[in-house]
């Protein structure tokens, strides 16, 4: 099932790529900021190098929009430090490795040159308290959000 604008997004809590493994909750910003969720496919591919470097890049834009960005994919958190470190990723990547909250999202391929269960190239926003304000999720892995609509969505919040 598909999470739409106006629903109830599902919390979660998952490990991020800090060599701490920390644990991360999208109600960790409830009331505090509103959230940006990118799922994306697998680290270390291109198109998914080149929107977590752009997003990171400008990550001030979405500071000034009261705004918090969360990269997920179905990768280890392990992998995703060794490949942030390498490409200078500077948003929290948060690992789904048990594939439940991409599921939760309705943001997961059956099946991906292969593989079960990567997670869909996806965007969501999350407003302060907890309701999707913006969906977007691609069947084209190699798709990008559009990045001015979550802008936009964000802008709105403000």
């Amino acid at each position: 099932m598909s999470i739409t604008v106006g629903n109830r997004a599902p919390d979660f809590t998952l490990k991020s790529k800090s060599g701490d493994m920390e644990d991360i909750s999208l109600s960790d910003y409830r009331d505090e900021k509103n959230v940006v969720i990118l799922f994306f496919p697998l680290a270390y591919t291109s198109v998914c190098t080149d929107e977590m470097c752009s997003v990171s890049g400008g990550l001030a834009d979405y500071d000034a929009l009261d705004a918090q960005v969360l990269g997920i994919s179905v990768d280890s958190p392990f992998a995703q430090e060794a490949w942030a470190e390498k490409e200078g990723i500077t948003i929290p990547l948060l690992s789904d490795f048990n594939k439940e909250v991409s599921a939760a999202y309705g943001s997961q391929f059956e099946d991906l040159i292969g593989f079960k269960g990567v997670a869909k190239r996806s965007a969501f926003v999350v407003d302060k308290s907890g309701v999707v304000r913006f969906a977007s999720v691609s069947d084209d892995p190699t798709e990008l959000p559009d990045f001015d609509a979550i802008k936009a969505c964000l802008q709105a919040l403000s």
